[in-house]
């Protein structure tokens, strides 16, 4: 191995390292504790160092949900691999959201509610799109006559909705499935029935 690529996979688990630590700190104890600072200390780099990754806390979690983007895609995708029909792929989709949501708050928060440096729409990088995609293609067998990607947002502003509210207890628990069973029943209807 050559000096140069020893330094560049350095320089990449260095990389990485900053990453999992500002993600493994946000789930402990929030995301107003991750600082600059605050991570120089705990991963022993000085913060010049970690401003040569990153020119802040926004772009740190930038890069923590791009990676829980592409997780979450990644899981949205091997549930629907596993299903037979529409209606289940749908279900799948759905779930696999919600799931995420709860089970991943901090890297959540950095996906869909804190400010970050990422572009959402026409403009976004790939993972994005690729997210956007998978909700997509779980609704469009739906859509009927309405237009797929104002259909799509719908659907994920629904999802982030109740996932934001639910993790935050503003719903009743016991409800979890009835609500899933509305949301599937209003898609699956509405766009035939428009």
């Amino acid at each position: 191995m050559t000096t140069q690529n020893r330094k560049e996979r350095e320089r990449a688990e260095r990389h990485q390292r900053i990453i999992d630590t500002a993600r493994e700190l946000a789930e402990t104890s929030g995301w107003e504790a991750v600082t600059v600072r605050r991570l120089a200390e705990k991963i022993e780099y000085s913060q010049p160092v970690l401003y040569s990754h990153f020119a802040g806390k926004a772009a740190i979690v930038s890069a923590v949900a791009e990676e829980g983007i592409a997780d979450l895609t990644a899981r949205l995708r091997e549930r629907r691999a596993h299903v037979k029909t529409p209606v289940e792929a749908l279900e799948a989709m759905v779930r696999g959201y919600l799931d995420f949501a709860i089970e991943n708050p901090a890297r959540y928060d950095a996906m869909f509610v804190l400010n970050t440096e990422l572009t959402f729409g026409n403009d976004a990088p790939q993972v994005l799109r690729d997210a956007f995609g998978e909700i997509q293609s779980a609704y469009a067998p739906f859509a009927g006559e309405f237009d797929l990607q104002a259909g799509t947002e719908v659907v994920w502003s629904t999802l982030h909705g109740i996932a934001t509210l639910d993790r935050s207890g503003r719903l009743v628990d016991e409800l979890r499935e009835e609500r899933i069973r509305v949301l599937l029943g209003q898609w699956t209807h509405q766009g035939a029935n428009g």
